[in-house]
Formats: C-alpha cells, sequence, structure tokens
C-alpha cells in the first residue's frame, strides 16, 4: 500500500504513525502559504504561518530535511502555476503542497471547473517526479470573513479538487471541514488572512492528515467578551470598508495583488528551531487572536 493509500484510508490515529518518509519539502501558494498575519519574531518583516510551523515539525529527528516556501502574496492561480511550478519541479522535492484560487475566486466570471483543471496538470507534473502532493481546498470561513461572501464557488471548487485527489493519488489538506475556523479569533482584522492561532491550527490539521508525530498543541480560545449588536455591528461596517469593498473592487478590475513581492524562502534550507514551541508569539495591537492563552 502506498503513503498517499494510508494517509487517506485512515490507517491508525492520526499523528501517530511513526517516522515519516519526507527530506524535502516544497510549499507553493500565496498569501496563506506564505503565512501572511502572522510576523515572524526572528526575522522582522516577514511571517511564520501554517508551513513554517509544519517544516519544524518536519525537521525534527530528521538531520537532512529541507524546506522551501515559493508562496508570493497576491498571486492568482494561474500566476501560482507559471512562476513556482517548474521551480518546484526542479527543486527534486518529496513532498510538496499546493494551495491556490482563492485569490481567483473573488473575480467576476471566475470559474472553479476551469481552475481546478489547472491544478491537476501541475498535479501530474509533481506526482510524475515521485513527490506526495498535499492538495488544500478552500475553508469555509463564514459570511464575515471575505472568503464567506464566496461560499458557493469555493465548494464547487473543492469538489473539484477532492476528485483530482483521487485520480492522482494525493492528499487533501481539508480547511472546509475545520470547524474551528469559524471562530472569529481565527482570523486576522483584514478577515481574509489567519491570525498566529488559526494558522497553529491548520499546521496541527496537516500534520494530522500526513499522520506525522509533532508537538503542536491547539491553543486554548477562553469566551470572548460579549458584544452588543451595536458593537458587531459597527465593527462589521468598519471591516467592509477598509478590507472587503477594496478586495472586491480589485477583483472586478481582475488586478493582481502580487507587484513587488518575492518568495520568502525561494530555496530549500534547514529548518531552524521555533524558540516559541507552543507559547503564542507577540500579537498586533487589535488583533482578532485576543483571549488566545498557550495550553497550560
Amino acid at each position: 500500500m502506498s503513503f498517499e493509500q494510508s494517509v487517506n484510508g485512515g490507517i491508525g490515529p492520526p499523528g501517530h504513525a511513526g517516522p515519516h518518509p519526507w527530506h524535502r519539502f516544497v510549499a507553493m501558494g500565496d498569501s496563506f502559504t506564505e503565512g501572511v498575519g502572522d510576523p515572524e519574531p526572528r526575522r522582522p518583516g516577514e511571517f511564520r504561518g501554517w508551513a513554517d510551523r509544519v517544516a519544524e515539525e518536519l525537521s525534527r529527528g530528521h538531520g537532512d530535511f529541507a524546506y522551501a516556501n515559493l508562496a508570493v502574496r497576491g498571486q492568482l492561480l494561474r500566476e501560482v502555476i507559471d512562476s513556482q511550478l517548474a521551480t518546484a519541479i526542479d527543486l527534486r522535492p518529496d513532498l510538496v503542497s499546493i494551495q491556490a484560487g482563492g485569490n481567483d475566486l473573488i473575480h467576476t466570471g471566475a470559474d472553479p471547473d476551469k481552475l481546478a483543471g489547472v491544478i491537476e496538470r501541475s498535479v501530474l507534473e509533481l506526482r510524475a517526479i515521485g513527490a506526495t502532493v498535499l492538495l488544500f481546498v478552500g475553508p469555509d470561513s463564514g459570511k464575515s470573513t471575505i472568503m464567506g461572501q464566496f461560499r458557493t464557488k469555493i465548494a464547487i471548487f473543492n469538489e473539484n479538487l477532492r476528485s483530482i485527489a483521487a485520480r492522482q493519488n494525493a492528499v487533501i489538506a481539508d480547511l472546509w471541514r475545520l470547524s474551528e475556523l469559524h471562530d472569529p479569533r481565527m482570523w486576522g482584522p483584514d478577515r481574509l488572512h489567519p491570525s498566529a492561532v488559526g494558522y497553529q491550527t491548520v499546521a496541527i490539521m496537516v500534520l494530522d492528515t500526513l499522520n506525522v508525530e509533532h508537538t503542536l498543541v491547539p491553543w486554548e480560545l477562553r469566551p470572548a467578551p460579549p458584544q452588543s449588536w451595536r458593537q458587531a455591528r459597527a465593527g462589521d461596517l468598519g471591516w467592509a470598508r477598509e478590507y472587503f469593498m477594496p478586495w472586491v473592487l480589485g477583483g472586478v478590475k481582475n488586478r493582481s495583488r502580487s507587484e513587488g513581492f518575492h518568495a520568502k524562502r525561494p530555496f530549500p534550507t534547514p529548518v531552524d528551531g521555533s524558540p516559541f514551541g507552543n507559547a503564542v508569539p507577540p500579537l498586533a495591537e487589535g488583533s482578532a487572536s485576543a483571549g488566545v492563552h498557550p495550553p497550560e
């Protein structure tokens, strides 16, 4: 039985399958894979995100492990494939993640079926070099987030990706079924990018999906202080004005938001250990992660 069959078939409890088989992990995608919204204190101006957390865990006990992150914020799906796929193949990874398409789905006339077709061709190329391919399906993040406004398109896109994974023996990282993401504290002030606690939650899901032993644990979400209807309405209107409408207008104009940005980790290199462990890193003032605490 292949590894992909074992993880999809659910042999053994997630996260308890023993040593993993990978030595080189390459992450492809946009701002979600770059980790936008989760500042990296060790490197001011950069971000950590789910992929860095996963790579740190995958590197434990694997002295030859290396990690590259080719993700560029704002890229559309075709830009991700055109600028990242050939590079990823040249790096000869044995584990590749593909997360893209969300920026396309807010554009007028975006066709989730055609977008999925682009991804399938990429999966075929990566499977041809023997890499395990991890495909991200989009989240069901709720109507209060930007992507939540395009729930139907995301659901159609996701079903296409599930079919691709079944045909090509890829692995699904299932954000749609990650119900924890319904909590607004999983998202940053823009309600588009996860907060630090959101990325921690995604990283745990990815490692469990891959049946990898890891040290990550969920952060505690203590009850949020109650809000009146008026306070909640004011917050929604402020968010719509500052974040949602600019994104919609940019989507209507079919404008890419990736100009001037580059991959944060273009070459596979060893992974530095995290100084945080399971502690919550410093949070920006007004962060949606207020009320989040490390496990005791």
